[in-house]
């Protein structure tokens, strides 16, 4: 009889250190304590919300993973449910000993439990490994997430408005040169 050394748990205020080293991709930049702050403040939410759960893998007793799950409404116009999987990511020493599919696995009970008949992540565009390991799993590309500074998109608009407004006097000096030309032809 073989064991699993695969064992899931719900996330303790004793995880937001190892947490923070897992996230860092996905923390906010700032003081070295804010993301400190923003992980405890989320598994304390946690703990009051029947609808999000913060899950540990852990490998022969050691940290090896965690995943944020969140049941919630597909879209604001679709409220059917669906369970979102946030920063599934596991430490580097265990991958390829079946964290992160323990750790869907653990998603997935959940989304059946609660009754949700889909299941949604996301994953870096540039990270091959990712996408591919949720496209064996079934997990297929429903939409793009492009994300950019409020201040660039800000730019790019105002560029291009003011390119719009170029163009407007353009043809307007246009239309304006063609009525006199058709006047003086007359």
């Amino acid at each position: 009889m073989s064991r699993s050394l695969v064992a899931m748990r719900e996330a303790t205020l004793t995880d937001v250190e190892q947490l923070a080293e897992l996230w860092q991709p996905f923390l906010r930049r700032g003081a070295a304590d804010e993301p400190l702050n923003d992980i405890a403040t989320a598994i304390e939410r946690v703990c009051d919300s029947p609808g999000e759960r913060l899950v540990i893998a852990e490998y022969d007793g050691g940290f090896a993973g965690a995943v944020f799950l969140k049941a919630t409404a597909y879209s604001p116009v679709n409220s059917e449910l669906v369970l979102q999987v946030h920063n599934l990511a596991v430490v580097s020493d265990y991958r390829r000993h079946g964290i992160g599919k323990a750790l869907l696995e653990c998603a997935v009970t959940w989304a059946e439990e609660l009754g949700i008949g889909h299941v949604a992540t996301a994953a870096a565009s540039g990270s091959r490994e990712a996408n591919r390991f949720m496209a064996r799993l079934a997990l297929g590309p429903q939409a793009v997430l492009r994300v950019a500074p409020t201040c660039a998109v800000r730019a790019k608009l105002s560029s291009r408005q003011a390119a719009g407004r170029q163009v407007t006097q353009v043809l307007a000096a246009r239309r304006s040169l063609r009525s006199s030309r058709s006047v003086a032809g007359r």
